[in-house]
C-alpha cells in the first residue's frame, strides 16, 4: 500500500481532552456573562436553555447522528431574552457574542487538555511526508483553537469538523470530504482513531485502512466491526505504517 495521506480523529486520539458539560459552575460563569449583557437569567434556567435547544436542534435535522451548533445554540439564548439593554449593545458586539459565550462555555466545561504521550513528537515527524488531516467530532469555536492551545497548530489541512456539517461521525460526509479536500482515494489514505464505531466503523465504510488507536475514551468495541491494526501507545504509530506499506 501506498501511504499519501493520513486522517487522524482529534478528541481521544490526539488530545486526552476531559470535559464535563453538566456542571452546575458552567452555568453559573455564563449566567455572569450574561449579565453584563443586560440578560438576567438563573444558572439552572440557562442550563435548561442550553440543553432544551440542543435538543431542538438535533430533532429538527432529521439526520441519522445529528450534530448540534453550539454558536446557534447561544445565539437563540440571546435573542429569546435580549433586553432595552442588550438591543443597545454596539453592533459588533451583539455579533459576536454567541461565539464569546460558546468559547466561554467550553472553558468553563474543560477539566483537562493535554496531548497523549508522543503525539506531538510523532506529528512532526510525520508532516513532512504525508499529507495530514482531522475529522474531529466537535465545534467550531473550539475545535481549531485547542489544536493551537496544544501545540498543533498549522499541521493538518483539512479540519473537518461536525459543528460545520450538523452531523456527526460515522456519517460518510464527513470522510469524503476530508478526502475531497485532500484530492486522495481510501485506498491511499490511514485512518487513525480511539472510536470503534464512529472512527473504525466510519472509515472502513469508505474503503479506508484503519489504525484503532485503544486509548483511555470512545467505543471500544463495536459488533462486525475490526481495525486493520490496533495501538497501545501513539508512538506505536510508526510501527503501523510501516505495516501497512509493506502489504
Amino acid at each position: 500500500m501506498i501511504v499519501k495521506g493520513i486522517i487522524f480523529d482529534n478528541n481521544g486520539t490526539l488530545s486526552d481532552i476531559q470535559t464535563n458539560e453538566w456542571h452546575d459552575d458552567v452555568y453559573r460563569i455564563i449566567s455572569n456573562l450574561l449579565s453584563y449583557q443586560g440578560i438576567s437569567l438563573a444558572p439552572n434556567v440557562v442550563k435548561y436553555f442550553y440543553f432544551q435547544i440542543m435538543k431542538e436542534q438535533r430533532a429538527a435535522s432529521g439526520e441519522r447522528h445529528p450534530e448540534f451548533d453550539a454558536i446557534d445554540i447561544f445565539r437563540e439564548i440571546v435573542t429569546r431574552h435580549s433586553t432595552d439593554f442588550t438591543r443597545g449593545l454596539p453592533t459588533e458586539k451583539i455579533a459576536q457574542l454567541p461565539i464569546l459565550l460558546a468559547e466561554t462555555h467550553r472553558a468553563a466545561s474543560r477539566f483537562q487538555l493535554q496531548l497523549y504521550p508522543g503525539v506531538e513528537h510523532i506529528i512532526r515527524q510525520l508532516h513532512p511526508k504525508y499529507h495530514l488531516a482531522i475529522i474531529s467530532d466537535g465545534q467550531t469555536a473550539y475545535a481549531v483553537p485547542e489544536l493551537n492551545a496544544v501545540g498543533l497548530s498549522g499541521l493538518f489541512d483539512p479540519i473537518i469538523v461536525s459543528g460545520d456539517f450538523g452531523c456527526r461521525k460515522p456519517d460518510e460526509r464527513l470522510f469524503t470530504a476530508a478526502l475531497t479536500d485532500m484530492k486522495m482515494v481510501p485506498s491511499e489514505v490511514l485512518y487513525v482513531g480511539n472510536d470503534m464505531y464512529r472512527d473504525v466503523y466510519g472509515a472502513q465504510r469508505l474503503g479506508m485502512k484503519t489504525v484503532f488507536f485503544k486509548s483511555n475514551q470512545g467505543t471500544q468495541e463495536k459488533e462486525g466491526v475490526k481495525p486493520d491494526y490496533i495501538i497501545y501507545n501513539f508512538p506505536e504509530l510508526l510501527n503501523a505504517i510501516r505495516f501497512f506499506e509493506e502489504l
